[in-house]
């Protein structure tokens, strides 16, 4: 385990740099420094969903991940260090292949909601989506892991149909996108 926190507030980042784990700093507005952040804010919306999960095995799998994230974040803080292999990606690509093969063909855009589980579900995988856009930036000036970037992109696969199988599992039904309310909300004609 590395160094142990004391206190909570160090004053080391009043001058807008925060430290990393090999010793350096960086500008709290550098590009892994911010993806540092997008990691912790998808780990804590996925943290937000299963706090609105009954225990099962999509909660389950979802605790798994939120342990997976802390070794992208170590990873990230440690330039150079390579934690996110092959057998990440392998394990959520298997467990989205299972949790979608009880799902019905997907035929229509869904729209996030349906109930609070389901839509935090897709905050996560919404927050995922920008991650992987962070990542991309970070790398077009560093080397990241490319398996980090696998990994983060088949995540936010695997919540899209976590949030279908809990809206299945709910049997609140899924919501779908529908152009005529698009039409309403701009004051066009009810069909």
């Amino acid at each position: 385990m590395g160094n142990r926190l004391t206190k909570v507030y160090t004053r080391t980042g009043d001058r807008g740099s925060t430290g990393m784990a090999d010793g350096s700093r960086r500008s709290k507005n550098d590009a892994r420094v911010h993806c540092m952040g997008e990691i912790d804010e998808l780990n804590t919306c996925i943290g937000l969903g299963l706090s609105l999960l009954e225990d099962g095995p999509i909660q389950q799998l979802l605790f798994a991940v939120q342990h997976d994230l802390f070794d992208v974040g170590a990873e990230l803080c440690q330039p150079g260090k390579q934690l996110i292999t092959a057998d990440y990606v392998e394990g959520l690509e298997n467990n989205a292949d299972q949790f979608n093969a009880g799902l019905s063909e997907l035929k229509e855009f869904i729209l996030p909601g349906g109930s609070q589980a389901v839509a935090s579900l897709q905050l996560a995988r919404a927050v995922c989506r920008r991650v992987e856009r962070a990542l991309v930036t970070l790398a077009e000036s560093e080397d990241v892991n490319p398996e980090t970037s696998r990994y983060i992109n088949r995540l936010s696969d695997l919540l899209f149909i976590l949030a279908r199988a809990q809206s299945k599992d709910e049997e609140g039904g899924e919501v779908y996108w529908n152009s005529r309310y698009s039409r309403l909300s701009r004051g066009g004609d009810q069909d």
